[in-house]
């Protein structure tokens, strides 16, 4: 089937999650009511925030004032790393309700695997309960490797039946120099969608010599290449950007198709994150620090005062 701006995938708990999402990690609260209306406006039906960004009120506010109606739409938030407890998610959640006046939040994820074993069970119990209250539709989790979703998945196998909540989405980076093909192959395997974020590897590949000359040979950007490699891969991808023209350019996917030749020259094989990566994380101890140093290096990228290499 071909795909369309409005191409969905079933989440296992039934609902339809929208392919493309406009990502808002970064985004100022003072821009993000602006950018996100634009979004929506120019075919995005799918927002991804989450509370560590800090701008879950106006980018609710700004997808809403697009006019499109509520059921039509499709909202993500997270529960911050520092929070991976069973009474800090549960906080979580009902703030994220009380920021974005929604009335309930379409995706709700564990944004990483920290907290300890205590604490990410208890803070997945969080969500299961969220679901049955009508708060949340779609739970999942963000940033786990396979030995982190092993651990949910036992957990959810010795709990009775309707308990254990339905793992939808596991969101994590990935890009052909990140493929992380042990985490897709599990997920895939279970139906679980994986959601693609930094796509665009942080704009540091466009000159890359693999990537440049498939955008020749389509007549489209690098940056396009990306995004529909990751579509083509069957993932949710979640372009970010501030900038209206952007915003309408990661939009333009629909109209080729990368072939064989092209899939193959992206599988690179390489293991090249552009930003944490808390796939990696053991199973034990609440690995803060991790987080706080992963964000401050992205900042530091952010505005130049070092490299991404």
């Amino acid at each position: 089937m071909a795909l369309h701006i409005n191409s969905t995938a079933k989440l296992p708990s039934g609902y339809e999650i929208p392919l493309l999402g406009y990502g808002v990690y970064q985004t100022p609260s003072e821009v993000a009511e602006d950018v996100t209306q634009h979004a929506i406006k120019s075919g995005y039906r799918h927002v991804d925030s989450a509370t560590v960004y800090r701008n879950e009120e106006p980018s609710a506010k700004g997808m809403l004032k697009a006019g499109i109606p509520r059921d039509q739409l499709f909202y993500t938030s997270k529960v911050p790393p520092k929070s991976i407890s069973y009474n800090d998610a549960k906080a979580c959640i009902d703030e994220s309700l009380k920021k974005t006046g929604l009335g309930y939040v379409d995706l709700y994820l564990l944004h990483a695997p920290y907290g300890g074993k205590e604490g990410r069970l208890g803070a997945w119990k969080a969500l299961v309960e969220a679901v049955d209250a009508g708060k949340v539709r779609s739970i999942g989790v963000s940033n786990y490797g396979v030995h982190h979703l092993d651990e949910l998945e036992e957990w959810q196998k010795q709990q009775p039946q309707g308990a254990a909540g339905i793992i939808s989405v596991n969101q994590i980076e990935l890009h052909p120099w990140l493929a992380r093909k042990d985490i897709v192959q599990w997920c895939e395997r279970r139906n679980i969608v994986l959601q693609a974020y930094s796509p665009l590897v942080r704009a540091t590949r466009m000159d890359d010599p693999i990537l440049m000359p498939i955008a020749k040979k389509h007549g489209k950007e690098p940056s396009q290449i990306l995004l529909r490699w990751g579509l083509q891969k069957g993932f949710v991808i979640l372009p970010k950007s501030v900038t209206h023209s952007r915003i309408e350019e990661n939009t333009q996917l629909y109209g080729f198709e990368l072939d064989g030749e092209d899939m193959r020259a992206l599988d690179t094989g390489k293991y090249e994150p552009c930003t944490w990566d808390p796939t990696t994380a053991p199973l034990s101890g609440g690995m803060a620090l991790q987080f706080v140093y992963g964000h401050a290096l992205s900042y530091l990228q952010r505005f130049g005062i070092m490299s991404h290499g």
